[in-house]
């Protein structure tokens, strides 16, 4: 499998939503999460590119700002990338849910919602997923308790 340079993809992706990538390199693309859900249509849909596969989300806590990572494959073309979005906000972190493009985001966005406590709009089912209804909290925030 080829993993494609970030690099490479910003100029285009730059080219169809500008200001959209905040940083790159050769590993991955940080991409502003007001152009997320954008950008991931086109890395799915564009031909040439054909992500039809995310392989899986994760979330990291900067204390800064919450870092949510895609890991994007396109069975096709036998290729794969990182993308990279960031929350800014501690109080309520949200980003727009990707369940309408893969359906593999369902249960991993419910995950992070329930871990980190980062709200999926547009999620058809965002609910606790490992914790019980009633926890207080979320436990792989590096403030919690």
């Amino acid at each position: 499998m080829t993993v494609l340079s970030g690099e490479e993809l910003a100029h285009q992706i730059e080219k169809k939503f500008p200001k959209s990538i905040i940083e790159s390199s050769p590993e991955c693309l940080v991409v502003d999460s007001g152009f997320l859900l954008g950008v991931a249509a086109y890395l799915k849909k564009t031909p040439r590119l054909d992500f039809d596969y995310l392989s899986a989300i994760t979330a990291v806590d900067y204390l800064d700002y919450f870092e949510v990572i895609y890991q994007l494959t396109s069975l096709r073309r036998n290729h794969s990338l990182v993308v990279k979005t960031r929350c800014y906000r501690r109080d309520n972190p949200s980003l727009p849910s990707v369940v309408s493009l893969w359906r593999s985001a369902d249960f991993q966005e419910r995950e992070i919602y329930d871990l980190f406590g980062i709200s999926f709009e547009g999620h058809p089912n965002l609910k606790r997923i490992v914790l019980w209804d009633g926890f207080q909290g979320h436990p792989l925030r590096k403030d919690y308790l």
